[in-house]
């Protein structure tokens, strides 16, 4: 299976979301067609935590009836572990990417930070990323539509409740690190 995965988190309450939105090669310019018809006028991208409430249900809505599946990486964190437990997260995403043969591997960046993820992108592959033929990038989420759905599902899932309850549609995993 040839999926492209894109990845996002979100932390709340001493907990880690790592998301990671599975599409197929087909599905990749329609997808991001519909996302990009869910902006506002002079929007640039989504970004859950921005939205107001009713948008937030539209969006998240929306999304669930798009061809795309996320897998949730859930681990504890505190403030000073909370980077610690992003890249077993990653680790452990990269393992499932690795498993259903994915292609490539687009993560929001984090600027400074995203030398964190690489190490840890270096050390999951190993001596393996020719045979892989997994390639991964940071982006921009104002780059790359197809991270606002990582954003929503991670921001839902924390959320808890009403918010939980719309995203599982989406959700086709959930692991805890």
């Amino acid at each position: 299976m040839a999926v492209h995965a894109f990845v996002d988190e979100s932390a709340r309450c001493g907990q880690f979301l790592l998301c990671a939105t599975f599409v197929e090669p087909a599905q990749l310019s329609p997808t991001r067609r519909a996302l990009k018809t869910l902006l506002l006028p002079g929007a640039r991208e989504l970004h859950f935590k921005k939205e107001k409430t009713p948008r937030r249900r539209i969006l998240i809505d929306q999304m669930a009836r798009m061809a795309v599946s996320s897998r949730l990486y859930v681990g504890s964190c505190g403030r000073k572990s909370e980077e610690e437990t992003r890249q077993r997260c990653l680790a452990q995403a990269v393992q499932d990417l690795l498993t259903v043969q994915a292609h490539r591997l687009v993560l929001d960046t984090r600027g400074h930070r995203d030398v964190l993820d690489r190490r840890t992108l270096q050390r999951a592959l190993g001596l393996r990323p020719s045979k892989t033929e997994l390639t991964y990038e940071h982006l921009d989420s104002t780059a790359e539509p197809l991270l606002w759905i990582s954003d929503a599902v991670a921001w839902c899932f924390g959320a808890g409740g009403d918010w939980r309850r719309r995203a599982v549609p989406l959700i086709a995993e959930c692991t805890e690190v």
